[in-house]
């Protein structure tokens, strides 16, 4: 149960998200005025999974084929589904609150308790939402850019919704309160982030970041992008959004160009350059001027030849 010391910020936050109502907005984040303690704790992060979560699970990944780890991923994304669930009730998403139901029950039952996802063969896509997404679609704004420690990227809006998140998904609940050695629940907690490691190597994030030339700036970028995408229901996992899917739209909300086809996947280059990027020039033309067309200036036109004596 969460004290009344973490209630009563929250509760007033949520107050004054009430009168919202337009999407929550990530321009500090952007900016990121934190940015130098970020990169101190990025430098950390960075080091620690140099040292050991990397290393972990490259070595499950040795060990483990394909299929079982796939298996794994199902499983615990099975588990985020009452979670997501009664983020999407809290938004007004019942379309998207029926997919999460109905995933949970056919993945739960015929899938086997989660490892084999049938409901996607079934073509009910997933429709997942944590409590920053709630909270944004309540207008509360991201607020500052922060790395959190092991968990990485996210914002401050994204870190309160984490906290809830610990307290409240009803997984979390049960796993807390299940009446097994503290070394089980160790156990799934250290499980779901190798998986979560695994699944970051097998998108081929990690290839992203090496090639970028400030990858701290180009994590940033894309969590950023990705959050928005993923706030406005265009993950680009299930097609276009429901009618119940719809984003309110006010002057100054900034939307994304195209459609969610055309968003990058998770892990995936986006098109548009990233911090340190600079785009190539594109080489010259090699055809000729039209005769017609007037000399632009540094354009020296050749000397016409003397004309022979008649």
């Amino acid at each position: 149960m969460m004290s009344p010391r973490f209630c009563a910020p929250l509760a007033s936050l949520l107050l004054l998200a009430g009168c919202a109502t337009v999407p929550g907005q990530d321009r500090l984040a952007e900016r990121d005025p934190y940015e130098k303690f970020n990169r101190g704790v990025w430098g950390v992060n960075q080091a620690a999974d140099k040292a050991l979560i990397k290393p972990v699970a490259q070595a499950y990944r040795a060990v483990a084929p394909r299929p079982v780890r796939q298996g794994v991923s199902n499983f615990f994304a099975n588990l985020s589904e009452p979670w997501s669930f009664i983020n999407n009730v809290l938004q007004g998403k019942p379309n998207r609150a029926g997919k999460n139901f109905g995933r949970f029950v056919i993945n739960s039952t015929i899938g086997l308790g989660g490892l084999i996802d049938v409901a996607t063969k079934m073509k009910i896509e997933p429709a997942y939402e944590d409590f920053g997404q709630t909270m944004a679609r309540w207008g509360v704004n991201g607020g500052p850019y922060l790395v959190l420690p092991i968990l990485g990227p996210s914002t401050l809006r994204d870190a309160v919704g984490t906290g809830v998140a610990a307290y409240a998904d009803p997984v979390n609940i049960a796993v807390n309160n299940a009446d097994v050695s503290v070394w089980y629940k160790r156990g799934y907690r250290v499980g779901y982030v190798i998986s979560l490691r695994s699944d970051l190597i097998e998108s081929g994030g990690d290839a992203f970041l090496q090639s970028a030339l400030d990858p701290y700036a180009t994590a940033r970028s894309a969590f950023l992008q990705r959050r928005r995408a993923s706030i406005l229901d265009q993950e680009g996992e299930g097609g276009s959004a429901g009618p119940d899917d719809e984003m309110p739209s006010a002057e100054g909300v900034p939307q994304p160009a195209g459609n969610a086809d055309a968003l990058p996947p998770e892990g995936a280059v986006s098109a548009a350059p990233l911090p340190g990027h600079e785009p190539v020039a594109a080489p010259a033309s090699t055809e000729s001027t039209p005769a017609s067309a007037a000399p632009l200036p540094g354009d020296d036109t050749a000397p016409e030849a003397p004309k022979p004596n008649s």
